[in-house]
């Protein structure tokens, strides 16, 4: 008899619990009851909370060094490696079996549990979790199986190429759309609890206009865009995982657990502000700040000397004489920050890149304006119209506009997604400046030198990974360790500066 992989905390929600306390202790093995015995609504929690865990901690830390959103704290090296844009097959691993066995080996059982009861309400709910999943997947990897994954008999699937998941996704998407209406009825779920797909159908859409723009470069979607645009049927709120976090262990939204709690013994504090984003975020001239962006306080905290400052990427400073821990702004973080899958924000960004290739220059602007509006919005805080201003849309190099602008708007908010922007639109670019320039790890008397550094730029970091050299983004990660070690399908790394299909 098939058996499925879910955490034992599960079994409650069935009993009447509803909240994510008893979702959150992830690594907890279950004793996989057999699939008749439990419903849709006793598994959709747990694959939320795995996807949440994994997407919203292990990918946003990650895709916040890999885009020099953030730095290593003084003294402390945990992910050194990644601010020098490294990553091995063993970091990603746990992450991928996390995605593999305990999302998408859940989702497929609900899938055939909805298609078999016509449940299509929660057939699209799970299908588009799944299709989040694996494009979370493609984008991190390259290639990954898909067409022979998920099934127990074959230990060696294929993988295959991330175009043909892209639009394997979309066409999973598109069917399940067609028979899911408004008022089918969803299982239990902690993005939407209302039981009804209203809120599911509009994600779905917005999902298909993020897959669809990333593969503006490497396939013909305008006719596809163009019609979700005019149909109009986007989220009107933040799609995200929130109001279901509590003030205790094992049940703080995922980020925040890992890198500002104690509940689990540890105090030590890794992430904190790269000088990168800071300069992006606050224009100063001979020390005088001209401008700072009313959403920097809501990203970021300040330092012990009440002052934004960011550290460099490739280093910890460790030896320096003149940093500390009490130096750098550490992001600003709750027991119950949201998990952000796609926001306003993004959609409205990706509108104004169609509009940008495919329409009016006009209409590009106002949806840069009204995508920078949205990121405000969501930030809680005013000064919109001044960003705008100070940043207008130039029509000309719309990606460097876009880029940009996606850049800082996510960096509080979900930097793996700008991650994967960066590497798609090549902006913000790398300047001329070195992380060697910047600060000499050599003399612990050294300062940060930005003289020469330009707002708005990328620089390499400090002892880069030498596979990735200068000037260069990571592209990929390795395959996963977890997968690799005991699949001889697996095909032969590309390197870790070759870009995932939609980046070519």
């Amino acid at each position: 008899m098939k058996k499925i992989s879910i955490i034992s905390s599960a079994i409650a929600l069935a009993m009447g619990l509803a909240s994510c306390d008893d979702y959150l202790d992830i690594n907890v093995d279950p004793n996989s009851p057999a699939e008749s015995s439990i419903t849709s609504s006793m598994i959709m929690p747990t694959v939320e909370m795995n996807l949440a865990s994994s997407y919203g901690n292990f990918l946003r830390i990650t895709g916040g060094y890999h885009s020099q959103l953030y730095a290593q704290m003084f003294g402390t090296s945990n992910y050194v490696d990644y601010s020098q844009f490294n990553m091995s097959a063993t970091r990603s691993s746990s992450t991928y079996t996390q995605f593999t066995q305990r999302c998408l080996s859940n989702l497929q059982t609900i899938l055939e549990k909805s298609e078999a009861s016509e449940e299509w309400g929660t057939y699209l709910a799970a299908t588009t979790l799944r299709a989040f999943v694996y494009q979370a997947l493609v984008d991190c990897y390259g290639e990954i199986p898909y067409t022979e994954a998920l099934d127990d008999t074959n230990l060696a699937p294929h993988y295959d190429e991330g175009q043909t998941i892209y639009d394997g996704i979309l066409a999973e998407l598109d069917q399940a759309l067609s028979l899911a209406s408004s008022s089918s009825v969803v299982c239990t779920n902690f993005l939407y609890p209302s039981e009804t797909a209203e809120n599911w159908i509009k994600f779905a859409k917005a999902l298909e206009l993020k897959l669809l723009m990333r593969m503006a470069d490497v396939e013909d979607v305008q006719a596809r865009v163009a019609a979700l645009i005019a149909e109009d049927d986007f989220p009107t709120a933040d799609v995200a995982y929130t109001g279901c976090w509590s003030n205790e262990a094992g049940a703080m939204s995922p980020f925040y657990a890992e890198e500002f709690s104690s509940s689990w013994g540890s105090t030590q504090t890794n992430v904190i502000a790269n000088l990168a984003l800071i300069s992006a975020m606050q224009i100063e001239s001979d020390g005088i700040v001209e401008y700072q962006d009313p959403r920097l306080p809501a990203y970021f905290e300040v330092n012990a000397s009440n002052e934004y400052a960011g550290s460099v990427s490739g280093t910890n400073v460790s030896t320096s004489t003149v940093y500390n821990s009490t130096s750098f702004s550490r992001p600003v973080a709750s027991y119950d920050m949201p998990v952000y899958l796609i926001t306003l924000a993004e959609i409205e960004f990706f509108k104004a890149e169609y509009y940008a290739r495919w329409g009016s220059a006009s209409d590009a602007a106002e949806s840069y304006a009204a995508a920078i509006e949205a990121s405000f919005a969501s930030a809680g805080v005013d000064g919109a119209a001044e960003n705008v201003a100070r940043y207008p849309f130039n029509s000309s190099n719309y990606k460097k506009s876009i880029g940009e602008a996606k850049w800082v708007a996510l960096s509080g908010v979900n930097p793996f997604e700008v991650w994967c922007e960066l590497r798609r639109l090549d902006y913000p670019a790398f300047g001329s400046v070195l992380g060697d320039d910047i600060y000499d790890v050599a003399d612990g008397s050294a300062t940060f030198d930005l003289s020469n550094y330009v707002a708005f730029t990328l620089y390499t970091p400090v002892d880069v990974f030498n596979e990735v050299g200068n000037n260069k983004l990571l592209e990929r990660f390795p395959y996963p360790e977890s997968s690799s070690a005991r699949n001889s399908n697996t095909p032969d790394f590309p390197g870790y500066t070759s870009p995932v299909f939609w980046a070519e």
